[in-house]
């Protein structure tokens, strides 16, 4: 029998550039939100969770995650806990939550853990992330009002009252038996094990050792989910079909909620881009009903609409649940008349998917690290692709605003 994942994700782009690492290998994958059913997953390769709690206080994300778990775990699964590459919100809290559940259902469990994902710039080494070779703590993605020797990562377990060591880099890379005897260090579920990994290879050495024993409990990145994904690819003989959609002339919606700044400088290539209407939209959108006409008539003449969530002049960067929410409810009778979707920020797109009636997404493909492509599941049935805000180039608005298009002239999908 097929080995089955459960991933638990803290948002929604999160979860979908985890578990698209199944998909991209014909392995059936799908995302879910919302409320947590154990039975939405019977047949699935991998099955990723968005618990959304990236804006919670760390008390109550960490319930959430417990509740999901003890909701939808399966003792035949394999489970993994998905990070931020970059630490946001509470990894510390969630991944111990969730050790206490695994632990009482067996004694073996061994916790793993690395937030490397080389494919994204972002490696592990003595213990801390870098960024493209920058410090953590020295880039945008670290809250200021954050201490900065929480960007050690053993320091922010402990913070919480886990225990954890770390595995070096020269062990990682070293005699398999040596590594072997440091994960095991983790067997218990006591004692987190903090890997360094700079390279897919590091990450490759690490899951092979771990998943020499079924109770592991991995967590990290979406980096180390990708090596669990290709080995896991090596043994399965179910595969997935091509996808096909239906041709149609009508353009697509984006929708850019995330103020990251790879997300902002792919904005500003997109918007200089043949066939583009794009509005801003303020946190209040007090005139955004009087904009709906013009970007329905733009929809229905094949233009694609960029929408882009503007944080307030001398405000926060970070936009509110409760805006991105009110503001997707009023963007969603937009998003029904298009060909395709798209959303950059994790809140951004589960909102609007909510409000348009989606409760999940079948996984397709991987267009770019950070970036997946699928097929909404509920009441509409479109391509939509998720972007991490915190991934990519300029270029990769443009570029997936042209696979959007080649999906409505074509009808292949993947």
């Amino acid at each position: 029998m097929d080995r089955r994942w459960l991933i638990v994700a803290d948002d929604l782009t999160g979860a979908a550039d985890s578990a698209i690492a199944f998909a991209k290998r014909r392995l059936s994958a799908h995302v879910a939100w919302g409320e947590p059913r154990a039975d939405a997953w019977a047949d699935e390769s991998a099955f990723a969770f968005d618990a959304n709690t990236r804006q919670l206080e760390p008390g109550a994300a960490a319930r959430r995650h417990r509740d999901i778990l003890r909701r939808l775990f399966d003792p035949r699964a394999q489970v993994f806990k998905k990070i931020d590459s970059t630490l946001r919100g509470h990894p510390a809290e969630e991944i111990g939550a969730m050790q206490d559940v695994l632990a009482a259902s067996t004694s073996r469990v061994r916790v793993i853990f690395t937030p490397a994902f080389p494919a994204g710039g972002r490696i592990t080494r003595g213990g801390r992330v870098f960024v493209h070779g920058t410090p953590l703590e020295h880039t945008e993605f670290w809250d200021p009002a954050r201490p900065a020797e929480r960007a050690d990562i053993v320091t922010l377990f402990e913070s919480v009252g886990l225990q954890a060591h770390r595995v070096a880099l020269e062990t990682v890379r070293g005699d398999p038996a040596r590594l072997r005897a440091a994960l095991g260090q983790g067997r218990g579920g006591t004692v987190v094990c903090v890997c360094d990994a700079e390279t897919e290879q590091d990450l490759d050495r690490i899951v092979e050792v771990g998943l020499e024993e079924p109770a592991t409990f991995f967590a990290g990145s979406a980096g180390l989910v990708h090596s669990i994904a290709r080995q896991a690819s090596r043994g399965t003989v179910r595969r997935t079909v091509p996808v096909a959609h239906a041709v149609t002339n009508r353009g697509a919606l984006l929708l850019v909620g995330s103020q990251a700044g790879p997300s902002r400088a792919a904005l500003a290539r997109l918007a200089s881009l043949p066939g583009i209407h794009h509005v801003s939209v303020g946190a209040d959108a007090a005139d955004f009903g009087a904009m709906l006409p013009g970007l329905e008539r733009a929809i229905e003449d094949g233009v694609d609409v960029v929408i882009d969530i503007a944080p307030p002049i001398d405000g926060p960067l970070v936009v509110s649940p409760q805006v991105v929410d009110s503001l997707a409810g009023r963007i969603a009778p937009l998003a029904k008349r298009t060909s395709g979707l798209m959303a950059t920020g994790g809140d951004s797109a589960a909102a609007l998917l909510t409000h348009c009636g989606v409760r999940g997404i079948r996984l397709i493909d991987e267009l770019e690290p950070g970036t997946s492509l699928g097929i909404t599941l509920g009441a509409l049935t479109l391509p939509v692709i998720t972007k991490s805000g915190g991934f990519g180039d300029a270029g990769s608005l443009q570029r997936i605003t042209e696979r959007l298009r080649f999906i409505r002239q074509t009808g292949t999908v993947a």
